[in-house]
């Protein structure tokens, strides 16, 4: 793919957006902050707890991996009180299981899908509610993805994002397990 600037582990986890989309653009768009990479080799390293925004997202992560690492993999979307909360606040019930993996005290939060659990994620650490040890925001679409990212990089974080509209479930979770099998193997 040619000289990207990225460190190794940055490329590995680069190239599986790559192979999971067919798109090279990735290379170009793929954006890194704050040591992102090494911090969720660490974090899965030792165990930690990890929320995805979707049921897709959730579901192209490699389970034995996770479970190999210790870590727990949670998705709040069909959840109760996600439906629940979304209904009372006129909200989505995006944002609303983003506010219960924060109540969790997650570790990882995985945004593959939905600009309004990004912006959820960024309100509450502009909050100073949450202090999230890596965010992978890379929410698809024309309607608040790219704006989504930018606020989101705002942060003094690690995360992991795509700039631009480019992104989506299959890439959250390719990330995921681009951190995964570098820190334990498939």
């Amino acid at each position: 793919i040619g000289d990207t600037g990225f460190d190794s582990d940055e490329l590995a986890v680069v190239k599986r957006m790559i192979h999971t989309t067919g798109d090279f653009d990735y290379k170009n768009i793929a954006v890194f902050k704050n040591n992102a990479v090494r911090c969720g080799i660490e974090l899965l390293k030792r165990g930690c707890r990890i929320f995805t925004d979707t049921r897709m997202a959730w579901s192209g992560i490699n389970k034995r991996a996770v479970e190999k690492s210790g870590s727990v993999l949670k998705c709040y979307i069909d959840d109760e009180r996600a439906a629940y909360m979304a209904k009372k606040s006129g909200t989505t019930r995006s944002y609303a299981a983003v506010e219960i993996a924060y109540r969790e005290a997650v570790d990882i939060f995985v945004i593959g899908n939905a600009p309004t659990a990004l912006y959820r994620v960024g309100e509450l650490i502009d909050e100073g509610k949450a202090n999230p040890s890596l965010v992978i925001g890379v929410p698809v679409g024309f309607v608040g993805a790219a704006e989504s990212k930018e606020y989101i990089r705002k942060f003094d974080i690690p995360s992991i994002t795509t700039s631009g509209t480019k992104g989506g479930s299959n890439v959250a979770a390719s990330i995921v397990n681009a951190l995964l099998y570098m820190a334990v193997g498939r």
